[in-house]
């Protein structure tokens, strides 16, 4: 069993790795996999990363930026073929400078990847989908 964060209400719950296509939660209802990438703000970042059993790959980008637009579509499709195992999400730096302060973020766009609420990888610049999903599997082995 592993700890998920509801990306709706932030409700922790206990989902079955091999069920997390199906899962809600408990408290809301709502399906816990995303095949999205998900907004995280100051206030929810702590949660849905710290809290999380999945390895989370966050996005620190900015919407002035034109590589941090070019990469969008990718880091979606990223998160299609990576869900249910892994979680992708996204920061705003420009709306939440705070965040990209807390992790060092120096140039956009940079991924992080977090297990267990721990930095584990990240690498600056735009990435293709398949680039992605490669950089997160290397990552987690």
């Amino acid at each position: 069993m592993v700890h998920i964060p509801c990306p709706s209400c932030g409700a922790v719950n206990r989902a079955d790795p091999a069920r997390l296509d199906s899962a809600v939660c408990g408290r809301c209802k709502a399906p816990l996999s995303l095949n999205t990438p998900m907004e995280l703000t100051s206030g929810s970042f702590d949660a849905q990363v710290g809290r999380s059993g999945l390895p989370v790959l966050v996005d620190f980008w900015a919407p002035w930026c034109g590589p941090c637009r070019t990469m969008a579509p990718a880091f979606a499709e990223a998160a299609r073929l990576l869900t249910p195992g892994v979680r992708l999400a996204k920061v705003n730096t420009e709306a939440e400078p705070e965040l990209g302060r807390a992790y060092g973020i120096q140039s956009i766009p940079t991924m992080v990847l977090f297990r267990d609420g721990r930095e584990v990888s990240r690498v600056s610049g735009a990435m293709s989908a398949r680039q992605i999903v490669d950089f997160v599997r290397s990552a987690i082995g």
